[in-house]
């Protein structure tokens, strides 16, 4: 890659991993914290509060993505920037669980990841765009991990409201950043329009986007329960959860690697997808028997359930968005991540709304039946996937 397309590659995906921690920060305290609010007794409100900026952020992608199209890239964006630290700002001050929800929804509504990832295609030639395309889903997959070991070292320091106000100074950071750190896109040729309705009959890229739904949603369904979890069974106050999540993370990133690699360079990228998905049905399972049999149950298995969690959810994060873009057709990378984002938000705010409700209707352990059942639907999807071959050896087109 030249100098110039790492410096967009890093600079937009930092961008894209900020927007993720306004979401991620909150994951492992807030369920807890929402206690000591007004209504925050409420599971359900706990889980919308925690999804609805999926929700939010699922409206605007398409739009904010053919607007970048028109308007550039970079207004667009600082314009989104904008809009999340309003909601930041709102959720610092709320004083009860409606005005974080609003705020929240306020956050999220800046969808900015589809022209986010549509200017690193940009600014990246096609035989580099896999290495970009992959640096966002190492970012997302970075920035979930930081915030699970950051998030109760900060909420102990700061506060729940010293969270928000971070997140949205550090997106006013980011508005300098697109402004005078990443380069401007150079002029696209001219290429055949591909109709938008062909991306959304493509079906590698349906797959790939079921993927992302139900990756996010099974995550935030996860931990409306997870944090209460290491409470009562590790018997870890929450300002020290940091001490299960850092080996975790790290043990997590050193085994996903050598997977991520074989793929890539073998031309295994299925298997080793497949693989992931797998280990992600195995460990719903392993936290429903958990939370079905708690007598019994001993902290170190639940910490190792959250270790085969991250090696399965690194490697799916940090190997979809490469996918879309080495899938999709030349002309439409735009309109496929538009897409492939939306659904990630809507699987965000599903997980949040779905579990919160199921927790407090149904039990916890209901949470990851539902977990089972997304994650071995999409098992049988992606088992239809086309195997791509090793980079650099040329692939039937997209259709």
């Amino acid at each position: 890659m030249s100098r110039e397309e790492v410096r967009a590659s890093v600079s937009l995906a930092s961008i894209f991993a900020l927007r993720m921690l306004g979401m991620f920060l909150i994951l492992p305290v807030f369920a807890v914290h929402a206690r000591s609010l007004p209504g925050g007794d409420s599971a359900t409100l706990v889980g919308l509060a925690m999804g609805i900026y999926g929700l939010t952020q699922s409206f605007g992608q398409i739009p904010f993505g053919a607007a970048s199209d028109k308007y550039g890239r970079k207004r667009v964006i600082i314009i989104g920037l904008i809009l999340f630290a309003l909601g930041s700002f709102v959720a610092a001050a709320a004083t009860n669980i409606y005005w974080v929800i609003f705020g929240r929804a306020a956050q999220g509504a800046g969808a900015i990841s589809a022209a986010v990832t549509a200017y690193i295609a940009d600014t990246t030639r096609e035989e580099h765009r896999t290495k970009a395309m992959a640096m966002v889903g190492g970012s997302i997959g970075l920035t979930f991990a930081l915030s699970l070991i950051a998030a109760p070292v900060l909420y102990q320091a700061i506060g729940m409201g010293g969270i928000f106000i971070l997140t949205g100074v550090l997106s006013i950071a980011a508005i300098f950043v697109v402004a005078y750190v990443v380069p401007p896109a150079p002029l696209a040729p001219a290429m055949n329009k591909v109709p938008f309705s062909s991306v959304l009959k493509n079906g590698e890229l349906l797959r790939l986007n079921y993927g992302v739904f139900a990756l996010h949603l099974t995550q935030m369904a996860m931990f409306v329960v997870v944090p209460a979890a290491l409470v009562q069974f590790a018997d870890l106050p929450i300002a020290e959860h940091w001490k299960v999540y850092l080996p975790v993370v790290l043990g997590s990133f050193i085994l996903m690697l050598p997977a991520v690699f074989a793929g890539e360079r073998r031309g295994r990228s299925k298997q080793v997808f497949l693989g992931a998905i797998m280990l992600m049905c195995l460990v719903q399972a392993g936290f429903w028997l958990v939370l079905s049999h708690p007598d019994g149950m001993h902290w170190g298995l639940l910490v190792a359930l959250l270790l085969a969690f991250f090696i399965a959810f690194n490697i799916l994060e940090a190997t979809q968005p490469s996918l879309v873009s080495r899938l999709a057709p030349a002309s439409a990378k735009g309109a496929a991540l538009g897409v492939y984002n939306t659904l990630q938000a809507i699987g965000l705010f599903c997980g949040g709304a779905m579990g919160g409700w199921m927790k407090q209707h149904l039990g916890p352990q209901s949470v990851f039946i539902l977990g089972m059942a997304v994650s071995i639907a999409w098992l049988i999807i992606a088992s239809g996937m086309r195997n791509l071959p090793p980079r650099g050896v040329a692939q039937p087109a997209a259709v």
